[in-house]
């Protein structure tokens, strides 16, 4: 295997007051992250462009150099299914809300309070699909809040959605969206038409569902409504990686990847059982660290890349939730970089550590702050010069006197030094990474520039 990159969904943040002014990623404990920022060298990214608000699907599509045009959500969540999906149905991806009425529009949770348990979203997505439109359709939920819909027939996908969350890269305001036609064909009216019809019979099946009096008993947000966006009916066109392999779990991350021809590697994320999400999310990361150690250990003989992708870390910065956010990356560091840490500097591995996005917990939404950019690329330490204060590279083999602790080829990444020519770790954060020796990036060049691609 050549390269590892790892996208942390929404690692960019912004200084905290709850952690001393210091973003998550800056105050969290991550010695074996900044071993690697040590051997390595930082940089910022801007997912897409500067200005744009990326949702997930343009930042994954944007950094695996494809153009936003040539995909849609709708059709990659329903390809990370078992959908089975022909030309002319029309996927777009849901979200479970809570909204006070149809009339006044107003979104009170865009994720039905992220307490939608396993079993009460399939009890709901029954209800649903029991609904009779002048078409076949089919909901599916696809963990906590998410949703897949998929008319099936000859729709169009020239129209908007009712999430108005985001916008071509624009915030939008937390009222219900209307479904709009962007053309005058007859078809993409009747598309927008039938949407309209749906939202609105799903909203009187939902609003008193026996599911939503229980919740509300419960003084809980009930799941009365459904957010509809990045409707498709093309397949991606997208690059093809067929020398990786993802590690990748979520309907998004898995679609993008198979479309993109890599080979999937995934498992069955833990059911929300009770309504702490935060106990389902702590599971679900423990299993998706474990699940991509054995993974990279059975088959970087097999593959040129690997692209691993941890969702948990976004959920945090969408609640202001930043002592959560550090947590999680605490555990990452402790668990899946403390194997990298280890594992790639003997078998010469480069390492690329990224978000897709921005999530601040002060914003509680996706943000237009570029993300840190960390590549390890098997290089000597960078060690804190008396002189300058400054880092610099230096290789300990052609220092005289030096103390150097060898461990096999790693000899600890060159870092185990004595004396004034110890190397001193180099924080990975959003402020270092501003000043990195990378610069600033677009996503579309962040493999060129790193050689990925080769």
């Amino acid at each position: 295997m050549k390269g590892i990159l790892v996208i942390l969904d929404g690692l960019g943040d912004l200084p905290c007051k709850q952690l001393g002014e210091k973003t998550p990623l800056e105050a969290a404990e991550m010695p074996n992250l900044d071993f690697l920022a040590a051997r390595g060298e930082m940089g910022y990214m801007y997912p897409v462009k500067p200005g744009f608000i990326p949702q997930s699907d343009e930042a994954i599509v944007s950094i695996f150099g494809n153009d936003l045009n040539n995909s849609s959500r709708g059709q990659l969540e329903a390809r990370g299914t078992d959908l089975k999906l022909i030309r002319g149905d029309l996927a777009l991806r849901v979200n479970f809300a809570t909204i006070d009425s149809l009339e006044k529009g107003n979104i009170i949770d865009r994720r039905a309070g992220r307490t939608l348990t396993t079993l009460e979203a399939e009890i709901l997505s029954k209800a649903i699909n029991k609904i009779t439109l002048p078409c076949g359709f089919v909901f599916k939920p696809t963990g906590q809040h998410r949703a897949v819909l998929v008319l099936r027939g000859g729709f169009s996908d020239n129209i908007t959605g009712n999430d108005s969350a985001y916008l071509m890269g624009i915030r939008e305001s937390s009222k219900i969206g209307a479904f709009k036609a962007t053309d005058d064909d007859e078809n993409t009216q009747y598309t927008v038409n039938i949407l309209k019809e749906f939202a609105d019979k799903v909203f009187h099946v939902l609003n008193n569902h026996p599911i939503n009096e229980e919740r509300r008993k419960k003084g809980l947000l009930p799941a009365n409504y459904l957010l509809m966006r990045g409707a498709g009916i093309e397949t991606p066109k997208l690059k093809f990686y067929k020398k990786w392999l993802s590690v990748s779990y979520m309907p998004l991350e898995i679609g993008f990847a198979r479309t993109s021809g890599m080979k999937v590697f995934s498992f069955d994320y833990p059911k929300l059982k009770g309504f702490d999400s935060y106990q389902n999310l702590r599971e679900g990361l423990e299993k998706a660290c474990d699940f991509s150690v054995k993974v990279l250990q059975k088959n970087h003989k097999d593959f040129d890349y690997a692209y691993v992708h941890i969702k948990e870390t976004d959920f945090p910065g969408h609640d202001n939730k930043p002592l959560e956010k550090k947590s999680m990356l605490e555990y990452i560091d402790k668990t899946l970089f403390e194997f990298l840490r280890k594992f790639v500097p003997p078998n010469r591995i480069r390492v690329i550590v990224t978000g897709d996005h921005s999530t601040p917990c002060k914003l509680k939404d996706h943000s237009a702050d570029p993300v840190p950019v960390l590549f390890y690329n098997v290089s000597p330490p960078k060690k804190k010069s008396k002189e300058t204060g400054f880092f610099s590279r230096f290789n300990p083999y052609q220092k005289k006197n030096a103390d150097v602790k060898i461990i096999g080829n790693d000899s600890e990444a060159m870092g185990d030094l004595k004396g004034e020519m110890k190397a001193t770790a180099e924080k990975f954060c959003e402020k270092n990474a501003k000043n990195g020796k990378l610069g600033m990036i677009l996503g579309k060049d962040l493999l060129e520039k790193t050689g990925f691609n080769k």
